[in-house]
């Protein structure tokens, strides 16, 4: 490790220079954020995955409709939907009461733009025009929040970043479009850790996003404010985005539900980038019934919910390996209590192995950054005064990472994927913890496990990120509190494009916690 650390001090002012990086006087900066990622990259220069396995490559998976129609009695976002279909001269009383909430909850700094109460009527007159033109409207009034990283007609896009203010977007993207369509009125866009680069949503520009739950924790990142709005009951959706696990983190701190969906079920067109072959768009949401709804909606498929139904057959795998070591006492409590009510309802708990796991960050670090660096590099060059100073470093040792390492990560992914295929063949799903820690205080560095001290960003992400190497359905789901009265979260997986076995497990077990003594 202090080999790699010597070649990184000999080589990165020649590199910045070989670019034509015009900011070598940041030797200091950079060499103190590589020392963080050692233990990654140390993992990494060792590994030598055969060339024979191929490249990765993400096709956009396919996932079949699932679920079932929002049924007459449904609660939730669907029974907001159903109140206004019967009453569209209503359909912006529930967005203008979230308009209101979140303005008395302004100090959450949970929104960056919110809309205007005269363009909220505007837009339910709009979906009342389409009601009545025969338009089903699965979402007809349901106020949401988008994550502002992402186009909405009327809003600016920041990115979450500094620099001049935007003009107002002239189009959605894509999944906004679609859940417009659906007749949902957007109340705003929503904070984040800026770029979406980052898991604390500690915005320099737009302000820290507090956590709902308690004073002074995180409310986890990138996506914080769409998981702050949800936690606050300002909104019962919203849109995250997750490159490592910026849907499921936040929504874990929180205490609400969030959806990685399989890579691309949900086209990311119009969105910005983080990491093109990470990124995924998601729901975050109130309830497990709100995210299959919201999902359905944005996925282009036909409006549906989850669909519980007991548990008796399902082979539940339990990976001991990386996922359950370290843990947090009190998160693997929580853990081992949910399977133990999986069990009770007829599942049958499968211990597996996943070998080769437990590089999945080294992996993620070079690919990340790496494609994080190019896509960002001549804003970097040009403009990076206007970054705050966390992501602006990172963004920049992305430029030492040499070529011939992102497509060695790529190999090292396409072996993860066949090791996560092949451990599916036995198991219908995965459950693990979401995170290895309660959620920790805002501003902490580090987090404590089993008697050391962990680097926070390996704490939060280390058991999210595989899947976004995979490219798997993944969903966290509340399942207790910590020892510090936090929300503990709980994670489903799948196989990619079983999507809707995720949604309808997740749905099961959220009936099974909600009846726990």
């Amino acid at each position: 490790m202090t080999d790699l650390l010597e070649r990184f001090e000999l080589s990165v002012d020649g590199i910045a220079r070989l670019g034509r990086y015009p900011h070598v006087d940041r030797h200091a900066a950079w060499l103190e954020r590589l020392r963080v990622n050692l233990p990654e990259l140390d993992v990494f220069d060792a590994l030598r995955p055969e060339p024979e396995l191929g490249y990765l490559s993400q096709p956009p998976a396919v996932v079949a409709d699932g679920g079932t129609p929002p049924s007459d009695d449904a609660g939730g976002a669907a029974a907001i939907a159903r109140d206004c279909r019967a009453a569209p001269e209503r359909a912006a009383a529930p967005a203008q009461a979230a308009l209101a909430e979140a303005v008395r909850q302004k100090h959450l700094n949970a929104f960056i733009a919110l809309a205007e109460p005269a363009a909220l009527d505007t837009a339910a007159s709009v979906a009342a025009q389409r009601l009545r033109g025969g338009a089903p409207m699965p979402l007809m009034g349901v106020p949401v929040a988008v994550k502002d990283l992402m186009p909405v007609a009327g809003f600016p896009q920041t990115n979450g970043s500094g620099g001049p203010a935007p003009a107002p977007s002239a189009h959605d993207a894509l999944a906004v479009a679609r859940l417009r369509e659906a007749g949902a009125l957007v109340v705003g866009t929503a904070n984040l850790h800026e770029l979406a680069y980052g898991i604390t949503s500690e915005n320099p520009h737009h302000g820290w996003v507090a956590n709902p739950r308690a004073a002074g924790y995180t409310p986890g990142g990138s996506s914080g404010g769409s998981a702050a709005a949800v936690a606050a009951g300002i909104v019962r959706l919203a849109i995250g985005t997750d490159t490592a696990g910026s849907i499921r983190l936040p929504a874990s701190c929180c205490g609400v539900v969030g959806f990685k969906p399989s890579f691309d079920a949900i086209a990311r067109e119009g969105a910005q980038t983080l990491g093109a072959s990470l990124d995924h768009i998601g729901p975050i949401a109130a309830s497990v019934t709100d995210a299959a709804l919201m999902f359905s909606v944005m996925a282009g498929q036909p409006a549906r919910v989850a669909a519980p139904a007991p548990l008796a057959g399902l082979r539940v795998g339990v990976p001991e390996n990386y996922f359950y070591d370290p843990l947090a006492d009190d998160v693997a409590r929580a853990v081992r209590a949910v399977l133990a009510r999986m069990r009770d309802d007829g599942a049958a708990l499968v211990p597996i192995d996943l070998p080769g796991v437990e590089r999945s960050a080294a992996l993620q670090f070079v690919t990340l950054c790496s494609e994080a660096t190019e896509l960002h590099w001549q804003r970097l060059v040009e403009r990076p005064e206007t970054l705050g100073a966390d992501v602006r470093v990172r963004l920049e040792v992305g430029q030492f990472l040499p070529a011939t390492w992102y497509v060695r990560a790529q190999r090292g992914r396409a072996v993860l994927a066949a090791m996560f295929a092949a451990a599916m063949r036995e198991v219908d799903v995965l459950v693990t913890p979401t995170l290895r820690i309660e959620p920790p205080r805002s501003g902490a560095g580090s987090a404590r496990i089993g008697g050391r001290d962990i680097p926070l960003h390996t704490a939060v992400t280390a058991l999210t990120m595989p899947f976004n190497l995979t490219g798997m359905p993944a969903l966290t789901l509340p399942c207790g509190r910590g020892d510090n009265g936090l929300p503990i979260g709980v994670q489903i997986a799948g196989r990619r494009g079983d999507d809707w076995r995720v949604l309808n497990v997740a749905a099961r077990l959220e009936d099974l916690l909600k009846t726990t003594p």
